[in-house]
């Protein structure tokens, strides 16, 4: 998908449910945000609270729910070299397709807060070399994220990208290239895949998917978009039904039940059901038969 000429889209997915109906509208692949997962799981900002069990196992229920590959966020490694080694193999184990690291340092903060620092690019090597040899599906993704644009500047934020390239990453992603001149400047600084990141957290209108595609991103992510769209929709429903007692019926206000019913498969699951309903009937009934 990265080596297509189309630029890869991923949409931000915050739970199962909504990794299914990304995958209904025809999405080739997601991607699943620490900051969603922050909110959605905590009800809190993203100041690297999470940790790598709770990453793994909410990322695993999103892998389970779709056959679409699901990009994860990754924070900073969870730690030094082993514990990445040990991220890198659960976030195998949980089914995930990539991930991307980055180089702040642990506590993380969100990319767009202040605050933030990177750690020695020597010890973001080290880790980066960590999760390489750590990964045994030769798929796997592994994308190197820097947030020094934001703490040291354009020049360092690119040096850094390029020696997580050579140094064997697959994919780069330099936080902060937002607007289409510096994400240019990043994809024509530094061979290979890039990651561009369309975030409402960065508070500038965001680019295009063909915007990314033209400075020369192979992929482009809208992590927090479906989870505020869901949150204002809530936000208006909870209002009213304060305000009135009442839920609004028929329009667009609501999903018609039917289509969740089907967004969570329920007619295969009842289907399920019955069929192993009757395969105990028939164990039964041969052995009153006096079957063997």
């Amino acid at each position: 998908m990265l080596d297509a000429p189309e630029i890869l889209v991923l949409p931000g997915v915050q739970d199962a449910l909504s990794a299914r109906l990304a995958a209904q509208h025809g999405f080739g692949a997601v991607v699943a945000g620490g900051n969603a997962a922050t909110g959605t799981l905590l009800g809190a900002a993203d100041l690297g609270q999470l940790g790598l069990r709770d990453f793994a196992d909410h990322y695993g229920r999103i892998a389970a729910a779709t056959d679409l590959p699901v990009l994860v966020d990754a924070d900073t490694g969870f730690g030094g070299p082993h514990n990445v080694a040990r991220m890198v193999r659960a976030f195998e184990q949980a089914g995930i397709a990539g991930f991307f690291m980055e180089d702040q340092v642990t506590p993380k903060r969100c990319g767009y807060l202040s605050g933030k620092a990177v750690v020695p690019v020597r010890e973001q090597l080290g880790k980066l070399a960590a999760a390489l040899d750590a990964r045994r599906d030769p798929a796997l993704v592994i994308c190197a994220r820097t947030d020094a644009l934001g703490v040291e500047g354009l020049d360092a934020a690119l040096e850094r990208a390029a020696l997580f390239r050579e140094a064997g990453a697959d994919m780069v992603f330099v936080q902060g290239a937002d607007d289409s001149a510096t994400l240019r400047a990043a994809c024509a600084a530094v061979p290979g895949p890039h990651l561009a990141n369309v975030s409402q957290a960065s508070g500038r209108p965001g680019l295009s998917a063909a915007e990314c595609q033209a400075a020369g991103a192979a992929a482009v992510m809208f992590p927090m978009a479906a989870l505020l769209a869901a949150l204002q929709a809530m936000d208006r429903l909870f209002a009213t039904l304060r305000q009135t007692g009442r839920v609004q019926a028929g329009g667009d206000a609501l999903l018609p039940f039917a289509r969740y019913n089907a967004l969570t498969g329920l007619d295969a699951l009842v289907a399920a059901e019955d069929a192993y309903a009757a395969r105990a009937e028939a164990v039964q009934a041969r052995r009153a038969g006096g079957e063997p």
